[in-house]
């Protein structure tokens, strides 16, 4: 241990520790009175990532937020299942995805809040049917430090999210995007409250990180999450021409590739995609929601033939190769008898980004028979 000597006025020898060495000492005493809170006192840099389940079924009114009993990831410690809340350390964009189940004879509505009332997106199904089954939904949302993002059930004993040990119910987050023009680094969300540092002790600072790194330095950004608050009704007969699901919410739009009036994604970055997205089902309408490449290649979709009274919803994901160009967009299907339902909760989403730019880990589309 290294030592500072000094002297006093009466020519007594006195013995310091020097600055490093008093760092580490006021750390340790800071340290031995958080122990007992059981907060971590290691941060795990610019990651934040969190998976978690719950093994129970939840009813409505029951709870303020939906709480989780089995934590399968928490990189960075950001997430509480005991209280459900994710509390954002590092400033970004963030993907989040959840599954619910239904219960037997009862209704679904779980909202994914930010902050307070924050309504970003919704799972829903307003049958009473005997049936179990899940909803999903996701959506790409941006983040400052200290933000909570949490699952709220609909506070009323109509409601109620079904699981067992199977489970049923997840949700999931990550930064997809560090926000790189902020000016806040990053925020340590365990070892201090806000505003408190150790005296003479350097912030936290991740080895990995270049922080002097210019923009124009960094990996190519695309990313968007954009989402309806209005139904979209099928009323032509016969063939017509195909045209894109609009949009009016705009989450996310990293490089501003989307048009959410156009309702199209056009490729800027040669890479591999990330697109997923949720349908509302519309009462006494079928839904078949094709996800399109080009003018009018399909990739993927959501069909649900049920023409009964009652609201749901359809999910589907996959990772598509682009080419500087492409263009990707939702295609409902237009006749009559089908429909997309949505409203200010918000049932249908549409997101995207890029996972990994043309050159790392990229590999050309094959069909195989």
């Amino acid at each position: 241990m290294n030592f500072l000597q000094t002297f006093t006025p009466a020519g007594e020898t006195l013995w310091r520790p020097c600055r490093s060495v008093s760092c580490l000492l006021g750390l340790l005493t800071y340290l031995d009175c958080v122990t007992p809170l059981n907060i971590t006192p290691m941060t795990s840099g610019l990651r934040s990532a969190f998976s978690a389940t719950r093994s129970t079924s939840v009813l409505g009114g029951s709870h303020r937020a939906v709480t989780f009993d089995h934590l399968l990831v928490n990189v960075g410690d950001d997430f509480n299942p005991d209280t459900g809340h994710f509390r954002c350390r590092l400033p970004g964009t963030y993907y989040f995805s959840f599954t619910v189940g239904k219960f037997p004879k009862k209704m679904l509505s779980v909202m994914l809040v930010k902050n307070r009332m924050e309504v970003q997106a919704i799972a829903h199904d307003g049958s009473r049917n005997q049936g179990r089954k899940v909803e999903s939904q996701s959506v790409m949302i941006s983040l400052k430090p200290f933000d909570t993002v949490y699952l709220l059930l609909q506070e009323s004993p109509d409601y109620v999210i079904y699981s067992n040990i199977g489970p049923h119910i997840t949700f999931s987050g990550y930064l997809v995007y560090q926000d790189s023009t902020s000016s806040i680094g990053y925020l340590n969300n365990h070892l201090s409250p806000p505003g408190l540092h150790l005296p003479v002790c350097p912030p936290p600072v991740d080895p990995h990180y270049d922080w002097n790194r210019r923009a124009a330095n960094e990996e190519p950004r695309s990313a968007f999450s954009v989402a309806r608050t209005s139904s979209e009704l099928g009323e032509h007969r016969g063939y017509h021409e195909r045209v894109a699901l609009t949009f009016d919410v705009e989450y996310v739009n990293i490089g501003g590739h989307f048009n959410k009036t156009s309702g199209r994604f056009t490729c800027h970055f040669p890479g591999a995609y990330y697109f997923a997205f949720t349908v509302g089902k519309h009462p006494r309408r079928a839904v078949s929601v094709k996800l399109m490449r080009g003018r009018a290649e399909v990739q993927a979709m959501v069909f649900n033939e049920d023409m009964s009274r009652r609201r749901e919803m359809q999910s589907q994901s996959l990772l598509l190769s682009l080419k500087r160009g492409d263009s990707i967009w939702l295609y409902s299907q237009q006749d009559e008898g089908y429909a997309v339902y949505s409203n200010q909760g918000r049932y249908t989403t549409f997101s995207g980004f890029l996972v990994y730019p043309d050159g790392e880990s990229m590999n050309t589309d094959r069909t195989f028979p």
